[in-house]
């Protein structure tokens, strides 16, 4: 399906591995440009010529640190030409309320709740100035399975939620649509070693539906579709593709 997004320009944060990095080749089948942002600069180039070897679109890389404002705001002096930003960088700890340290919870809840709403606190003007455009949240169901071992980053999910559900009912006056995607358990390097440090990549699986992990790109696919006019009258939703298993009272 052609998604009518060819010669648009898409920002990525966390664009250098995972899911931004799926999303982005995903885009890039569709003749979308890329800005990609994440930390590490090699890892970001390595990314680039990845996706120049196999489409012909254009695509420019920045390694900045998006939990401090104001590399944000230096990001934003250099690209002015965004028509979808996709905010999917970030890492959450996980842990019980006595766990995890007030420091620790601050710096996670910097490099990805707070990022996320100066990402669009910056580029929402940007994008307005431009007629319009497209705002994807990448956000995870923490914010449905209330684990109390994982209490500061469904905290910060819920907040995402609550910030992509409440700009996304007012974005459509200015031509912009503002939609979360949140992922369920997706097989990515972060995540391996997450599940290889506690043991549980065996027996996860078995208890995931469809007995498997998501795939990146299958998050892409969705993210895509959000952002393309194929979903252009959808604003302050979130669709949450993990397989069914936060609605479910089943145990797969």
């Amino acid at each position: 399906m052609d998604l009518g997004l060819a010669g648009r320009t898409a920002l990525i944060t966390g664009g250098s591995q995972g899911i931004g990095a799926a999303t982005a080749t995903v885009l890039a089948a569709e003749g979308v440009n890329l800005i990609l942002v994440a930390r590490n600069a090699a890892r970001l180039e390595q990314t680039r010529q990845a996706i120049l070897d196999e489409f012909k679109v254009d695509v420019c890389v920045a390694a900045h640190d998006l939990s401090k404002s104001e590399e944000i705001a230096t990001l934003a002096s250099r690209y002015r030409n965004v028509d979808i930003l996709v905010n999917n960088a970030g890492s959450i700890p996980s842990g019980s309320l006595f766990e995890i340290s007030e420091a620790r919870w601050r710096e996670g809840w910097d490099s990805k709740v707070f990022a996320y709403i100066n990402m669009c606190r910056t580029f929402y003007p940007i994008i307005k100035e431009r007629g319009g455009g497209v705002i994807v949240n990448v956000l995870g169901t923490g914010s449905l399975r209330k684990d109390p071992g994982y209490c500061c980053g469904g905290m910060g999910n819920a907040a995402l939620d609550f910030f992509t559900q409440t700009l996304g009912a007012s974005s459509p006056r200015d031509n912009i649509r503002v939609v979360g995607i949140s992922p369920g358990s997706t097989d990515t390097q972060r995540h391996r070693k997450l599940a290889d440090a506690a043991g549980t990549a065996v027996s996860e699986k078995a208890a995931l539906p469809f007995q498997r992990l998501a795939q990146p790109q299958e998050i892409g696919f969705a993210i895509a579709f959000a952002a393309s006019q194929k979903s252009a009258y959808t604003s302050g939703a979130i669709l949450v593709v993990d397989g069914g298993k936060s609605v479910s009272n089943k145990i797969f």
